[in-house]
C-alpha cells in the first residue's frame, strides 16, 4: 500500500465450523474464527488494537469486540452487502498504513442456515422498505429477482445463453469437489442444473448460492509486525471501493456492475492489471455475478462473458484464470453474506496452503497474484482487494 508510510500484510485468516453447524450462535462463530485466525498468525489477542463487523441482524459491533475481549481504538461497521469485507479490508489498510492502527481483526459469523431451518428470519431480501424500494417490495421484486433481471438483460444485449451460466455453476462444484470443507462436492452437469426448478428466470436452482451457516476471520498487520508471525504475509496491494444504485431505476446499465470502477482502481493502486492475476475470487450468490464480474474486472470484454467461462476456463485444475476455487457461494458456503470467505480463500491459495484445490503459478509455484472482488445488495456495491506474496 501506498496510502501511508508502512505496508499492510493478511497475517491470519481462518472459516469457524461451516456449512450445517449445530447449537452455535453468531457470537460463537464469530469467536471461534477469531480465535484460530489469530492462532494461524501466531499473535496475541493483546496486539489487535482495531475491529472491523457487521453481519445479519443487530449484531452490533461493540457487541463483537466485548464478546471477544477486544477494546479497540479503531472500529469499522461498514455494511454495503456482501462486499462490506473488501470495503473494511481497504479502510483497514488504509488505517493501518496511516499509523491509526497495528492489526486489525475482521469477524463475521452467521446461523443463516439454522435460523431459517428454525423459523428465524434475521434479514431481509432488500436493504429495507423505506425511500425509493417501497415502489419495488410491494411487488415481490426482491433481490433474487432483481438479479434475475439483469441477467435476462446481459442476454438480450449480448446473446449470453442460459447454458453458458450453467457453466459456472458447474465448474464451481467442481472446484467444491477438492474442497473438504465444501457443503456441496458431488459433480454436476449443465443439464443438471438446467432441469432443476425454477427459482427466478433464468435461474434455476442449482443457478442461486446455498445457505450455510458459518464465520470467518481474516487479521491484517503493520509490516513490522510480520516478523513475529508464524505465517508468511500477503501483501495487500492495492483496493478499491463503489457503490452504484440502491432503486433498479437508478442503475443506468444493468450489464456493467460496480466492479467495473473498484476494479479499475485497485489494479491501479497496485500498478498492476487483471492478465497478471494467477486467480480470481469472485462474490457469486448467482452465477450472472461471477460472469459479469469477470467482464468487468477486465478477463474479457464486455458481452464476451459467456464464451469466457466455457471450456473449463474457471476451474482449478486445468482452468486458465481458477476462479473460486474453495467452490464459491455456489458450493462451498454462502452464510448471508460471503465477502471475507473470499480473502480467507485468496490468502490461503497465495500461502500454497490450499490441499488438493491448490493453483499454481507459472513457474508451477504457488501463485504470485490473485484477487478478491465483493458485490453487495444487487449489484448496488464492490469492493475489490489485489493481493500478492513476496
Amino acid at each position: 500500500m501506498t496510502a501511508g508510510s508502512r505496508r499492510v500484510a493478511v497475517v491470519g485468516v481462518a472459516l469457524s465450523d461451516c456449512g450445517r453447524v449445530a447449537d452455535a450462535t453468531p457470537y460463537t462463530l464469530h469467536a471461534q474464527a477469531a480465535r484460530r485466525a489469530l492462532a494461524d498468525a501466531g499473535l496475541d489477542r493483546a496486539v489487535v488494537d482495531g475491529l472491523a463487523s457487521a453481519g445479519l441482524g443487530t449484531l452490533a459491533p461493540v457487541e463483537v469486540a466485548e464478546y471477544l475481549g477486544l477494546r479497540p481504538t479503531w472500529v469499522d461497521s461498514t455494511s454495503v452487502g456482501g462486499s462490506t469485507w473488501e470495503v473494511m479490508a481497504a479502510h483497514a489498510a488504509d488505517a493501518i498504513a496511516a499509523g491509526h492502527a497495528n492489526a486489525v481483526l475482521l469477524v463475521y459469523g452467521s446461523t443463516a442456515r439454522a435460523d431459517i431451518k428454525a423459523g428465524r428470519r434475521t434479514g431481509d431480501l432488500s436493504f429495507g422498505a423505506r425511500g425509493p424500494l417501497q415502489f419495488e417490495v410491494p411487488y415481490g421484486h426482491t433481490l433474487i429477482a432483481k438479479y434475475a433481471m439483469a441477467a435476462r438483460r446481459h442476454m438480450l444485449e449480448h446473446g449470453t445463453r442460459v447454458e453458458q451460466l450453467a457453466e459456472v455453476a458447474v465448474q464451481a462444484r467442481a472446484n467444491a469437489a477438492l474442497n473438504p470443507e465444501a457443503m456441496f462436492r458431488t459433480p454436476v452437469t449443465v443439464d443438471d442444473v438446467l432441469d432443476g426448478p425454477m427459482i427466478a428466470d433464468p435461474f434455476t436452482k442449482l443457478h442461486c448460492c446455498i445457505r450455510s451457516d458459518g464465520g470467518a476471520a481474516v487479521l491484517l498487520a503493520a509490516e513490522e509486525y510480520v516478523r513475529d508471525c508464524r505465517t508468511a504475509p500477503v501483501w495487500i496491494l492495492g483496493t478499491g471501493e463503489h457503490t452504484s444504485h440502491a432503486a433498479m431505476s437508478e442503475w443506468p446499465d444493468f450489464t456493467v456492475s460496480p466492479a467495473a470502477v473498484s476494479g479499475r482502481l485497485a489494479f491501479e493502486r497496485a500498478g498492476v492489471r487483471a492478465r497478471e492475476m494467477d486467480f480470481a475470487q469472485i462474490y457469486d450468490a448467482f452465477t450472472y455475478m461471477t460472469l459479469v464480474t469477470l467482464e468487468d474486472l477486465g478477463f474479457c470484454g464486455k458481452g464476451e462473458g459467456g464464451a469466457f467461462v466455457e471450456k473449463g476456463r474457471l476451474l482449478v485444475r486445468g482452468g486458465e484464470l481458477p476462479v473460486n476455487t474453495d467452490g464459491g457461494g455456489l458450493s462451498a458456503q454462502h452464510p448471508g453474506m460471503r465477502g471475507l470467505f473470499l480473502l480467507v480463500e485468496a490468502v490461503r491459495q497465495l500461502r500454497g496452503e490450499a490441499g488438493e484445490r491448490q493453483v499454481r503459478g507459472r513457474d508451477g509455484q504457488p501463485p504470485r497474484l490473485g484477487v478478491a472482488s465483493g458485490t453487495g445488495g444487487w449489484f448496488c456495491s464492490s469492493g475489490t482487494v489485489v493481493l500478492g506474496r513476496n
